[in-house]
């Protein structure tokens, strides 16, 4: 048992005989039965872990409305399911590589995605690596505008907003998240080993080198640390938005469950908690061995290291960083994200390509298609564009 008392709040821990082995540790507090604040007075109750000191229920059973909408897109997936892995199978057999980058991306962050395209061409990386599932056909034209290979599926993606999300765990960056579940699951069950990542990033040396290493430890999967010590993101604290994993048994059916759980995306707020979740429970059940690197890893920092470790960032600046990546997590919206990496110095998309159609950019008619890069030499700058927002 790992305890840590994060908040000094008082805790008692009890080791209790007399029934069958658990592999849960069951949490208590005194607390009133609906909500609100933890009370002495209290009798102790048995408690979700998503209930925080404040009083409020993090973890909520799915409402009518989730149900309805997962059911939904479940249909539509079993429906599909073959003929969309048939084809999806092609495009990966088509990039002829053994590893794949997995990301997805709607319009509304459609920039971020095109400046990971720049930033990685300015720095001589090859993408034909990366698949792409645009969740509308406005970010599939940008995206293979910017050279990139996509699979877009329609029907699955239907229900997915096509605007950006205004914070963290709103309603359509909730919505958002099954795209995440959808493109991974796909992917790992066809046998491929996969890198995914959110858009905001940027490479400063490829991720694939490290996880492709034969000397790496072996694990079934291996996670950037978020950061964040919130209760709801124990034990692992994993970072959903960069982490590797192998495809065998073990990670398929992690994937398979994960994708039958995204009715608990409404409530939960994210997909982060869900898989949080089920990682602790496959590696009780099934052995799924899973690696977090420490935020104390040089190799991979992201928004905590942003906005509280100023001598990381300063080394990353001045070149004297061991970094792969860097991810611009821990942050609002895309509005601060843009700001943020203007301002770090890894904005790479001009300013005439932000907020654009890819026939606009390319002055012709919509839907035209577009393919082989014909968008980059508009929309990318050999060097990094400053922009300085803060002090």
């Amino acid at each position: 048992i790992f305890i840590d008392n994060l908040d000094n709040s008082r805790h008692c821990f009890a080791l209790v005989g007399g029934q069958y082995s658990s592999y849960h540790v069951q949490h208590w507090m005194r607390r009133p039965d609906d909500k609100g604040p933890l009370d002495a007075q209290m009798p102790l109750k048995l408690t979700s872990r998503g209930w925080t000191v404040e009083g409020r229920q993090e973890f909520n059973v799915p409402n009518d409305r989730d149900v309805k909408l997962h059911q939904e897109r479940l249909l539509t997936y079993l429906s599909e399911a073959g003929d969309i892995k048939s084809r999806l199978r092609q495009t990966l057999e088509k990039m002829n590589v053994k590893t794949v980058v997995v990301m997805t991306c709607n319009r509304g962050q459609s920039e971020l995605l095109m400046n990971f395209a720049c930033s990685s061409r300015a720095r001589g990386f090859d993408l034909q690596n990366v698949i792409v599932f645009p969740t509308d056909l406005e970010t599939k034209e940008l995206a293979e505008g910017m050279g990139l290979t996509t699979f877009y599926e329609e029907k699955l993606m239907a229900s997915i907003p096509k605007k950006e999300a205004v914070e963290y765990g709103d309603t359509i960056f909730s919505e958002i998240m099954f795209a995440k579940v959808l493109c991974v699951q796909l992917v790992n069950e066809l046998g491929y080993d996969l890198l995914f990542q959110d858009v905001d990033m940027v490479w400063f040396k490829s991720p694939l080198d490290f996880f492709q290493d034969e000397s790496l430890p072996y694990f079934d999967m291996y996670f950037q640390d978020d950061g964040n010590r919130q209760l709801r993101f124990a034990p692992y604290s994993a970072n959903s938005g960069f982490y590797f994993a192998r495809s065998n048994p073990k990670t398929m059916h992690l994937f398979r469950h994960f994708l039958y759980s995204c009715d608990l995306l409404g409530g939960w707020y994210s997909h982060q908690s869900i898989l949080i979740a089920l990682l602790a429970e496959h590696s009780s059940v099934t052995g799924l061995t899973v690696k977090i690197y420490s935020k104390e890893t040089e190799e991979f920092p992201g928004g905590l290291h942003f906005h509280r470790k100023k001598e990381v960032m300063k080394n990353i600046m001045s070149g004297h960083s061991n970094a792969y990546i860097f991810h611009m997590s821990w942050t609002a919206g895309k509005g601060d994200k843009l700001k943020f990496l203007q301002q770090l110095g890894e904005w790479y998309l001009n300013d005439q390509c932000i907020g654009k159609e890819a026939h606009e950019i390319a002055g012709t008619e919509s839907g035209a298609g577009f393919k082989n890069s014909t968008l980059s030499s508009n929309c990318c700058s050999a060097e990094p564009i400053f922009k300085c927002h803060y002090r």
